[in-house]
C-alpha cells in the first residue's frame, strides 16, 4: 500500500527546489565574478571531475553537460581561445582527442570549487531533503 502525498511532502519538495534554484543562480554569479560564463565553469568541472586520468573526450563532456556534440565542440573552442582548456591527443589512440585544463583554468576552478563546496554545506544544513523519511516505493499521486 502506497501512502498518499501530504502537504509536508509538497512543502519539502518546494523548499528543496527553491534551494537548488538559488544555488544555481548563486553559482552563475560566482562564475561571472571569476570572469567565466556558467557554461565555462561547468566545462572546467566536467574536465577536472572526469574519472579517467587521461582526461575526457569531447563526447564525454557533451554527455556530462547534456549537450549535443557540436555544442560541446563550440564550448571547448571558446574555452581554448580563452586559455582555459587545451586539447591533446590520447597517448594510446592518436585519433582520440582528450581535454585538459590549463593552469589558468585550474586556478579559476579551484577558487570556484572551494566557494561552491562551502555554499553546498550551508545549503545542506538549511534543507530537509524531500526524500528523507520516504520509502523507496512510489508515492500514490491520487489518494
Amino acid at each position: 500500500m502506497e501512502r498518499p502525498l501530504t502537504d509536508e511532502d509538497y512543502e519539502r519538495l518546494l523548499e528543496f527546489r527553491i534551494g537548488l534554484r538559488r544555488f544555481l543562480r548563486w553559482s552563475e554569479t560566482q562564475a561571472a565574478a571569476a570572469g567565466l560564463t556558467p557554461a565555462q565553469h561547468q566545462l572546467l568541472l566536467a574536465i577536472r571531475g572526469h574519472p579517467d586520468p587521461a582526461g575526457p573526450t569531447i563526447g564525454d563532456v557533451a554527455d556530462a553537460l547534456l549537450l549535443r556534440h557540436h555544442s560541446a565542440v563550440g564550448l571547448v573552442d571558446r574555452a581554448a581561445a580563452a586559455h582555459l582548456v587545451r586539447r591533446r591527443p590520447d597517448a594510446q589512440d592518436h585519433r582520440v582527442v582528450r581535454l585538459a585544463l590549463t593552469a589558468t583554468g585550474s586556478k579559476h576552478l579551484a577558487r570556484l570549487t572551494s566557494a561552491h563546496l562551502a555554499e553546498l554545506a550551508d545549503l545542506a544544513a538549511r534543507l530537509h531533503p524531500p526524500w528523507e523519511g520516504l520509502s523507496r516505493r512510489r508515492v500514490d499521486p491520487d489518494p
